[in-house]
This record gives C-alpha cells, sequence and structure tokens, in this order.
C-alpha cells in the first residue's frame, strides 16, 4: 500500500492549489482526477467562456470600426473557428498546468476516486493518507419539471460543445453564466431572450447595476422576461408562467451549480473545500480556501470580489446599497462617461459606486470596461481598513480607468 502526506480528490483550482501549497510545505501529495486536471474553471467554466467571450466582443466593436476610421468591409465570423481556438486556450494551459505538477511532485492518478476512513480507493488499489481533501467540484443544477435532455436543453457545459451558433436561444437564469451567453449569442447576431425569476437581471448584485444591464440588454434587442419562470417546455416551445409561448432553437438552462453528485450521495468526515463545499462557487474563493487550509494563509471570507465578464465588465465587493440601512452610510456615483480614457477607448458606458460609513468603503460596484481590475484596488483598500482620507493622497495616472476611483472618493 502506498502512503503519503496528502492525498486529494479532485484536480480543480482548489484540489491543485492544495497540492502546491502542500509540496511547498514538503509534503507528499497524491492527487486524484477523474478527467481532466483544471476542474470546471479550466475545462467548462471560466477559460473557455471568456475565450469565445474575447471573439464576441472583438466581432461586436469591428462591427462600428468605421467609427474609428477603420474600415471593415464583408465582416463576418466562422464560429467553428472560435470553438477550435478556444479548444486550444484549455489544452494549452491545462498541458501547462499538468507539467507544474509533475515538476513539483505531486502524484497525478487519473482515476475516479472515494476517500474511506485515512484512504483513497481507486482502481483496484488503496492509497493510505495522514490528511484527505476533498475538491470535487461542483457540476450544472436543473429541476425537476426542467431536465437537461443534451438536445433541446442544455447546460453550460453543451454550450460550450456547440460548433454552430443556433439561431434563437432562450437562457433560463442571469447569474454570471446566464448574462455572458447572453451577451455572447448577441454579439453573434443570435436572438437571445433572458428569463429570471427575480424582479432584476444579475439578482446578487447591487439594485443599480441590475438596472443598468438591463438596459444594456435592451440596446442589444435581448428580451428580458423578469419575475417570470419557466411552467413547462414542451414540444420545443417554452411556456412562461405569464403566459407567453417562446419557440427557440434552443433553451440554456443556467440556474446555478450544485455540489457533485458523487459527493452530496455520502457523508463524509474529510476537508471539503471549492465548489464542493456548497459556500461561494467561484475559482479565487476555492484557491483561497486551499491556501488557507494548508498554507494556513489566512483570508476575509467577506471580501470576495464578483465579477461577470463582457463589455462592459460587471464588478462588485461588499455591501450593496439595498443592504444597508437609509442614512447610514454616504455614495458617490461617478459616469464612465466622465473619464476621458473611456472616450478615447470608445466604451463610455457605465458607472462607478462607492458606499461609505464612518470614512471607509463598505461596497464598490461597477460597470466599466476593466471594472474586473478596478474592483480589485478597491478590494485592497478595504481589507486593509484603509479610509478614504488615506485613499485620496493616492496618485491615480491619468488618462485610466483607474482614475475614476479617485474622482469616485472624492465626491464622498
Amino acid at each position: 500500500m502506498e502512503k503519503y502526506d496528502l492525498g486529494i480528490i479532485g484536480g480543480g483550482p482548489a484540489g491543485y492549489t492544495a497540492a502546491f501549497q502542500a509540496r511547498k510545505k514538503g509534503l507528499s501529495v497524491i492527487l486524484f482526477e477523474k478527467d481532466k486536471v483544471g476542474g470546471v474553471c479550466l475545462n467548462k467554466g471560466c477559460i473557455p467562456t471568456k475565450t469565445i467571450l474575447h471573439s464576441a466582443e472583438l466581432y461586436e466593436e469591428m462591427k462600428s470600426a468605421s467609427e474609428l476610421g477603420i474600415l471593415a468591409e464583408n465582416l463576418s465570423f466562422d464560429y467553428e473557428k472560435i470553438v477550435e481556438r478556444k479548444d486550444k486556450v484549455v489544452e494549452r494551459l491545462r498541458k501547462g498546468l499538468e507539467l507544474a505538477l509533475k515538476n513539483t511532485g505531486v502524484v497525478v492518478i487519473n482515476e475516479a476516486a472515494k476517500a474511506d476512513g485515512k484512504n483513497i480507493l481507486a482502481g483496484n488499489k488503496i492509497y493510505e493518507c495522514d490528511k484527505i481533501i476533498i475538491a470535487t467540484g461542483s457540476e450544472p443544477k436543473d429541476f425537476p419539471n426542467l431536465r437537461f435532455d443534451h438536445e433541446f436543453i442544455l447546460n453550460s457545459d453543451d454550450i460550450l460543445s456547440l460548433r454552430k451558433l443556433p439561431k434563437s436561444i432562450v437562457i433560463i437564469g442571469s447569474g454570471a453564466i446566464g448574462i455572458e451567453w447572453a451577451r455572447i449569442f448577441a454579439a453573434f447576431d443570435v436572438e437571445v431572450a433572458v428569463v429570471e425569476a427575480c424582479e432584476h437581471l444579475l439578482p446578487l448584485a447591487d439594485i443599480e447595476v441590475s438596472k443598468r444591464v438591463e438596459r444594456i440588454f435592451k440596446t442589444k434587442k435581448i428580451k428580458i422576461y423578469l419575475s417570470n419562470t419557466v411552467e413547462k417546455i414542451e414540444n420545443k416551445s417554452v411556456v412562461l408562467k405569464s403566459g407567453e409561448v417562446l419557440t427557440p432553437e434552443c433553451v440554456l438552462l443556467a440556474v446555478g451549480r450544485k455540489p457533485s453528485e458523487e459527493l452530496l450521495a455520502r457523508q463524509f468526515d474529510e476537508t471539503c473545500i471549492g465548489d464542493a463545499c456548497g459556500k461561494i462557487q467561484l475559482a479565487h474563493f476555492a484557491i483561497k480556501q486551499a491556501a488557507k487550509e494548508i498554507g494556513n494563509i489566512e483570508f476575509d471570507e467577506t471580501l470576495v470580489p464578483s465579477v461577470v465578464y463582457g463589455c462592459p465588465e460587471i464588478a462588485w465587493i461588499g455591501k450593496r446599497e439595498q443592504d444597508l440601512d437609509e442614512g447610514s452610510y454616504k455614495k458617490s456615483n461617478l459616469l464612465i462617461s466622465a473619464l476621458g480614457k473611456s472616450h478615447c477607448d470608445n466604451c463610455t458606458e457605465g458607472f462607478i459606486k462607492i458606499l461609505s460609513q464612518n470614512g471607509k468603503i463598505v461596497g464598490a460596484h461597477i460597470v466599466s470596461k476593466e471594472a474586473s481590475a478596478l474592483i480589485q484596488q478597491i478590494t485592497i483598500a478595504m481589507q486593509n481598513n484603509i479610509a478614504i482620507d488615506e485613499l485620496k493622497k493616492v496618485c491615480f495616472a491619468h488618462p485610466t480607468y483607474s482614475e475614476g476611483i479617485y474622482e469616485s472618493i472624492n465626491l464622498i
């Protein structure tokens, strides 16, 4: 029987980060992955989606290239080549990760595995481990009356496997997955409708962000059905609670993800991290969980930035305005169009909204190009408890989107 200091089941961001952290400490590590290392994020989520999204953004921007003095006649796209590029990007990154694990001395076993006490069972072998970490990830969620058939009712895995775009699609759910795919499809001239059970799109966001996204979607001719649900799907017709009947070429059910069925099917005493633990299902949260578990690197679980990609990007951290009592806070709201860089880039849509209490930032909500980078600056300030008056002493470069943070805090 082989013996290791640490056994990890699952090779996604949580699993491979734990492996790297353990090797830094000199521990012997064995990692089991039944599919491909990199997990959902690399193979079926963040990376492939953002790769396709980049092509969609470029295509959409080129539609107005003449305004920038660039002649792009007979503009068209080849979606199959877009998907081929996506596959190459994923493969390149996965091979890099596999090599890094090998060079670091992590033993990787490509087998389904399960924990049994201090042992991990995989194939016909038993591996003894002093510590076991479960990082088996998540899978797309569906409902009893809305099951994936992988032909008409698709999940996010199915969407990434499409080699040809549909002419029309209904997206059920408007979280990050629903919003990003709505943007992708709309950019490629697919007829898109989004159905959301809540009162606003992107319900986890600040209401002002949600309303701005709704406005952006309307300008892109994306149909929106709010405070609505799907009663049933019959004969490729989507019947809504409100009575409307939609007849798309296919449906994307994007109502979130759940811990993998193999994990839900049993009780466990091992450490569970990443999507499998059912907390915040974000790769960067999983990475920090692993660093905390193995490397004892603490992090504030209340300060985890959220980002929705596309043009403009959407990002937020901390408290939303609807979470705060009226009169207990101050806020600033700076239009991105006030920044010179936005006009240079022909990307003036959006705003930077900052919420403060007792002279410190408690929340920030951004719709802007580069919002994913801007939110990180605010996250650093919040985590280090830096007062707004101190932030005002920082010199921000011009022209940038970052100076929008400086302009925003000066409005408080």
